[in-house]
């Protein structure tokens, strides 16, 4: 059981032999950008954890406009040297320094609907000057599940060739992102990793706890999207890391979930079970979702670590003793891609 933020974020951040075995073999420096978003902080510790297990030499950065002066600190008391500033701002992408392996984190998602520009500027304009200023590195960029279409339930989620058709402005600067960094791979050779995430949850946010926080406040469940992918953060974390061993050009593609099609009618009965509450819904479940099969994933680095019932029963008790929550909705159950 998990008693504090502190805890729960030192679990994150702890790397697996096979995590320690990959940063050891990383050739030179690691940069993240926009380490400090909600995967961020405990991926670069994980990784300078990594570095440090490995007994190789190598500095782990991240950049961010930090303004939570308790994530810097976290992560420079762990050895990650940080650069304040906002990455689209002119002057502060050519001040990092020449980093031969480059994490691109930063991304837009919500407040898009009303201020697609910014989501563009942030997910497409950022991306390309990224691919320019850093032609010469291993560039891990995570994208997202959102950029495939709504598949059947029973299809299995849509693989890396299934071709990207979205809908809505995130979505679609989704693509755009991934075809800024597939443009910089074409035109300098530069190696590439897509990797298209959906969803990664740990008790803070993400989909299981926007599932379970309806069900303990008695608050109807909606059903819109009846059934959805979760991976622990932790095993994020573990497999994005490892992913610098897959970079090549042309990108490689790599959809990163966990292997269960989970119903969000059977999740919420799942916490409703813990808690002795009945939950409650609205809507009903559709024959489509937006799903990802991670396939692939699995059969490179393995099955994840925790499974979604271990992870909706420490939700649960995190929710219960009133843990501290990111207050950000993962919208998963939005089908018109309008966040």
């Amino acid at each position: 059981m998990f008693t504090s933020v502190e805890q729960l974020e030192d679990f994150l951040a702890t790397p697996n032999e096979a995590d320690v075995a990959a940063m050891g073999a990383l050739d030179g420096d690691l940069l993240i950008l926009g380490v400090a978003g909600k995967m961020g902080p405990t991926l670069a510790l994980r990784a300078a954890r990594a570095v440090r297990a490995s007994g190789v030499s190598r500095r782990v950065m991240g950049v961010s406009r930090f303004s939570d002066a308790r994530i810097r600190e976290m992560l420079e008391a762990e050895g990650v040297a940080t650069f304040s500033g906002d990455l689209l701002e002119d002057g502060v992408l050519e001040g990092l320094p020449d980093a031969p392996n480059v994490l691109h984190l930063a991304a837009r998602k919500f407040g898009s609907t009303g201020s697609e520009w910014t989501t563009w500027a942030m997910n497409v304009y950022l991306p390309g000057r990224v691919a320019h200023r850093f032609w010469h590195a291993r560039i891990v960029a995570l994208s997202s599940g959102n950029i495939y279409p709504l598949t059947r339930v029973q299809s299995g989620g849509s693989t890396e060739g299934q071709p990207p058709e979205a809908t809505g402005e995130y979505p679609q600067s989704a693509i755009g992102r991934e075809r800024m960094f597939q443009y910089g791979s074409q035109q300098f050779g530069t190696p590439v990793t897509l990797v298209r995430l959906n969803y990664a949850v740990e008790m803070r946010y993400g989909v299981l706890a926007d599932i379970g926080l309806k069900v303990f406040e008695r608050k109807p469940v909606d059903l819109a999207m009846g059934n959805a992918n979760v991976i622990w953060q932790g095993d994020a974390n573990s497999v994005i890391l490892r992913s610098f061993g897959l970079c090549q050009s042309p990108p490689y593609v790599l959809n990163l979930t966990g292997p269960e099609t989970l119903s969000v009618r059977w999740v919420a009965e799942q916490f409703g079970s813990l808690w002795g509450v009945a939950p409650e819904f609205t809507g009903e479940e559709s024959a489509t979702a937006l799903l990802n099969n991670a396939a692939r994933c699995h059969r490179l680095f393995g099955y994840p670590s925790v499974t979604p019932l271990q992870a909706i029963e420490w939700t649960a008790q995190w929710i219960g003793r009133g843990g501290a929550m990111h207050g950000k909705p993962t919208g998963f159950q939005v089908r018109d891609g309008k966040f």
